[in-house]
């Protein structure tokens, strides 16, 4: 065994999309896997014997961090309607309020809370970049350090991406008072972009993202792509997420927004579409024919009533699929795949849609997990993902003694993971082949707890509600 590496031994491993037994993993100094081998009867001396299954660790590939302290704090409707829209007011005043300190001990809580949810990469898609009065910090990326610095207090890994925000919609060429802590250009963003990539902060990465069609004029989208030519990491775009939206788009450019997009050239593989979720079967092979992804956000879009995407046809056409949790509603992608899968149930009256008996893949959990999860990798700006050799070494071991998890046979661990009941299902996380949760316990976990909290106090305290 090599010195300079860390080996880990597991009874069961979740590689090439199957459980196989007996599994050494081999973890470098440069925290990426070096080998996966599988049928060691025995752990070699001096490897870390896990004490359960292992799988890869999840990409949530659509976060908005800021937006984890209103969770559970807009189920109320005081008025005659309640959509979308009227939600996006409630979320100004939080966005207007919150200061550096509070976005960082919010952001970290957050990702404490992913980590437990089984993620070990989260894609922020950080608008909020001023002051509250609109000006700007001493250092422009002031809020953007502090998801940074949030990221390496929780230890997860962290792809951030400055958000180009210049318009309040398809007529409305500036923003409103409500989204002054918002404004960018395409200059400014690329400049960001540059900036976090260029530090090296350890396991953080930079994309870039457009906030949406709405918030971005045509020009300032070919400018990006002009600055961004050959720039290789991902770039995220909201995109389809309201029919309200869909229809502003069609009276501005005779056309829907994904439909625009690719009549524009604009997608590439590199063009994530987050939620998607109003767009046509043309629309969905145009998607595909370009090599772009979608990124779907299931908890979020049911909590805002958006709508449901076509699950079968993104499947079908081979499009690469990453999941988020957007507004932190839930923090764990085994409910976010159940909520996807019975969205689908639900709307089609059929059950496991998400399989496919005839490709050889009758469990839906299996084939959404496979499939979602390579798709995070692109999302996240990463070449290779899950338990291979090259990829990051992250991992996620089961804890079989999880209530929702007693008895259940060996392969249907991952079927009960996502379709049993909600529990604890995570003992141990690695990431960079370090402990970030050793047997259900985080080492920052209480302090992080605390901070979160005052911050949650000042901010909802009675002249901020």
């Amino acid at each position: 065994m090599r010195a300079d590496s860390t080996f880990y031994w597991a009874p069961r491993a979740w590689l090439g999309e199957r459980w196989q037994h007996q599994v050494l993993l081999e973890a470098g100094a440069n925290g990426h896997w070096q080998a996966i081998c599988p049928g060691v009867a025995a752990p070699p001396v001096g490897a870390v014997v896990l004490q359960g299954p292992v799988m890869p660790g999840m990409v949530n590939a659509h976060s908005h961090a800021f937006q984890r302290a209103f969770a559970g704090l807009t189920e109320r409707r005081e008025g005659p309607h309640d959509d979308f829209w009227s939600w996006r007011e409630r979320m100004y005043r939080v966005a207007l309020r919150i200061t550096p300190a509070q976005l960082r001990a919010v952001a970290t809580h957050l990702y404490v809370e992913l980590l437990r949810g089984g993620y070990t990469q989260v894609c922020e898609f950080h608008y909020l970049q001023h002051q509250p009065d609109g000006s700007a910090y001493a250092d422009p990326l002031a809020l953007a350090w502090s998801l940074v610095d949030a990221a390496a207090a929780a230890g997860i890994g962290l792809t951030l991406l400055p958000v180009l925000y210049e318009r309040a919609g398809f007529t409305q060429p500036a923003l409103r008072d409500e989204q002054r802590r918002f404004a960018t250009s395409a200059d400014s963003v690329w400049a960001a972009q540059r900036h976090i990539a260029g530090a090296a902060r350890l396991l953080v990465n930079a994309g870039l993202a457009i906030h949406s069609l709405r918030a971005a004029a045509p020009a300032s989208l070919q400018r990006l792509r002009t600055l961004a030519e050959d720039f290789d990491g991902p770039i995220h775009i909201h995109v389809a997420e309201q029919l309200q939206e869909v229809d502003d788009c069609v009276s501005a450019t005779t056309a829907r927004p994904v439909q625009w997009l690719a009549r524009e050239g604009l997608l590439d593989p590199r063009w994530q579409l987050v939620h998607a979720t109003h767009v046509t079967p043309a629309e969905i092979d145009a998607v595909a024919a370009s090599g772009a992804a979608a990124v779907l956000c299931p908890s979020t879009e049911a909590n805002l009533g958006d709508g449901l995407t076509d699950l079968p046809r993104w499947l079908a056409s081979k499009t690469p699929l990453a999941l988020g949790s957007d507004s932190h509603i839930t923090r764990a992608w085994c409910e976010e795949l159940r909520l996807l899968e019975y969205g689908q149930r639900l709307a089609l009256r059929q059950r496991n849609v998400g399989a496919a008996p005839s490709q050889g893949q009758p469990a839906t959990a299996a084939r959404l997990f496979s499939h979602l999860s390579g798709g995070g990798a692109a999302a996240a700006g990463h070449r290779l993902w899950g338990l291979v050799p090259g990829a990051r070494a992250d991992l996620l071991v089961v804890d079989t003694q999880d209530h929702a998890l007693l008895g259940v046979p060996d392969d249907h661990l991952l079927d009960a993971l996502v379709f049993s009941s909600p529990g604890r299902p995570w003992r141990d996380v690695i990431v960079a082949g370090r402990f970030a949760i050793a047997d259900h316990r985080h080492v920052g976990a209480d302090r992080i707890g605390q901070d979160f909290a005052a911050a949650m106090q000042t901010l909802w305290a009675p002249s901020g509600a």
